[in-house]
């Protein structure tokens, strides 16, 4: 026999969202029901909160709610506020009556995530069982990469992929704007980044086949169009952590200005997939001027505390030839480790904090430097205990580019690798193996994009959801709230806003939604 709690859940939502909040507490009473004549009432302070408000509820319920300032009595309304008593930042407590919802927030970013479990709670309902839910994330850098130098996506896919960040409650979006396939960020001082290092002459076909399509591929993003980025995330509660990888992955700068290199070039832009040998001369002046130009107007465009510089990856062996390099006094560092020094100190003197990838552990990281483990967490693990900022996002979880079913035959990428989503969803970037000191130093998890593979807006959704949703769940929920087969149940209903938006997602843990088989056409 169903309990009245279950009852009321079958008749209206049931809150069975993702990410699962740290508390959710049903309660006796009536429903409160969305009709017209419901009011937003909202801080002065939250007014765009209020309309993203709005305009959530009238995808899922229809109506068109009227945002006021004040309420009045008698009227039903959902009250948005700000206050002191939330001592999280992201935290919220959203409560439901029969007459009125009200989401307190730590800040406003902590009313946004409320507003969204309550978008995610209606789905297309209209009745909400009473409710208390108290609840922050558990992680302060919950992020998302996406790589736009192999393959390049337009600003209305780029904001496309930033509201599913929104959707899953997540808050950095970290963009990789430069590689050695192309150079995608305007850089006023260095033109040629642009007119040369922006566009490659052919991609290779498959995986590193020896066939070149030869067929000209580019583009790249004004600072304008960056700047309207980053204006949209912030609105989302959203920091935009652009990379400019150095000083490996540059041979898309080095293309547009050969001085840059050991050799002088020629060089051109990547054609191919993985790591090549040209690299930025450390021993060569020119080259800190040149990062400092660009690094200047990175900051000028976005205002992120972190810049990410890269530092993966980076043969040594144009070094080891180089008269300028070998010239170079270092004491007990490495060449790696002295350019990182150089364009640390720079940032620093600009009150930015630098990130790269882990590396940088391997060539005497400043302390202050934040490092993100990618080659798996134990570099992570090991930063952490040295005392370094660490956000962790292993290839063995988080590399969303590799494929999420063993069977590839009918998987539009060509990546190799295999994380399925139960493995995403098991992921603990800060266990109990760590000390108490090292977990404050683990402050998140994200997951990578890389777009070799990736050639179309389409490809990009696929490969990210669902395991969007189970890092969502790894990101802002305790560990001891966790459970894959309750997640999976109300993954199926996130779908149903990944349908209502147009996401293409793998269907895999639903197969009677995919695609007959092409053997029987």
């Amino acid at each position: 026999m169903l309990g009245w709690a279950t009852m009321a859940i079958a008749e209206n939502t049931d809150y069975q969202v993702v990410p699962l909040p740290q508390s959710v507490e049903l309660q006796k009473g009536e429903s409160f029901v969305f009709q017209d004549d419901v009011r937003i009432v909202s801080q002065e302070g939250l007014r765009r909160e209020a309309a993203f408000l709005k305009e959530y509820l009238f995808e899922m319920t229809g109506e068109a709610l009227t945002i006021v300032s004040k309420q009045r009595k008698g009227e039903c309304y959902v009250s948005l506020a700000v206050s002191p008593k939330i001592s999280e930042p992201e935290g919220y407590v959203l409560t439901v009556d029969k007459g009125h919802i009200t989401i307190e927030g730590g800040s406003a970013a902590g009313v946004f995530y409320g507003i969204q479990t309550l978008r995610k709670s209606l789905n297309g309902k209209k009745r909400l069982t009473p409710v208390i839910i108290k609840d922050a994330p558990r992680f302060s850098w919950r992020g998302m990469h996406l790589d736009c130098s192999r393959h390049f996506f337009p600003v209305s896919f780029v904001k496309k992929y930033i509201d599913l960040l929104a959707l899953h409650q997540m808050n950095v979006f970290h963009w990789h704007i430069t590689d050695d396939q192309g150079w995608r960020i305007e850089i006023k001082k260095w033109q040629k980044l642009i007119t040369v290092g922006s566009h490659r002459t052919g991609t290779i076909i498959g995986t590193n086949s020896d066939i070149d399509d030869e067929t000209p591929y580019g583009g790249y993003y004004t600072q304008e169009e960056a700047r309207e980025i980053v204006a949209y995330a912030q609105e989302r509660h959203i920091t935009v952590v652009p990379e400019i990888d150095m000083p490996g992955h540059m041979l898309a700068a080095l293309a547009s200005y050969p001085e840059l290199g050991c050799t002088g070039g020629p060089y051109q832009v990547g054609h191919y997939w993985g790591v090549y040998k040209d690299v930025l001369c450390v021993g060569n002046e020119k080259v800190y001027q040149f990062v400092e130009d660009v690094l200047t107007e990175i900051m000028e465009i976005f205002p992120s505390e972190v810049i990410h510089i890269g530092g993966d990856e980076t043969p040594t062996e144009k070094w080891e030839h180089c008269a300028k390099c070998q010239s170079l006094a270092l004491g007990d560092n490495t060449l790696q480790g002295y350019f990182t020094q150089r364009v640390f100190n720079f940032l620093t003197a600009h009150h930015r904090r630098a990130l790269g990838w882990d590396e940088l552990l391997e060539n005497k990281a400043p302390q202050d430097a934040m490092i993100m483990s990618w080659r798996g967490t134990e570099p992570g693990a090991k930063a952490a205990e040295m005392g370094h900022d660490v956000v962790m996002a292993p290839t063995t979880h988080c590399y969303f580019d590799y494929q999420q079913v063993k069977d590839v035959l009918f998987e539009p990428s060509r990546c190799g690798g295999f994380i399925p989503i139960e493995k995403v969803y098991s992921l603990d970037p800060a266990p109990d193996s760590l000390s108490a000191a090292a977990k404050r130093h683990v402050l998140g998890v994200q997951a990578n994009l890389w777009a070799e593979y990736l050639t179309n807006e389409r490809i990009v959704e696929y490969q990210a959801l669902p395991r969007m949703s189970a890092l969502a769940e790894v990101q802002w929920t305790q560990p001891s709230r966790k459970n894959y087969d309750d997640f999976v149940i109300r993954l199926t209903r996130m779908t149903e806003l990944y349908d209502k938006y147009h996401y293409h997602y793998c269907k895999h843990l639903w197969p009677e939604r995919q695609m007959p088989s092409r053997w029987q056409f």
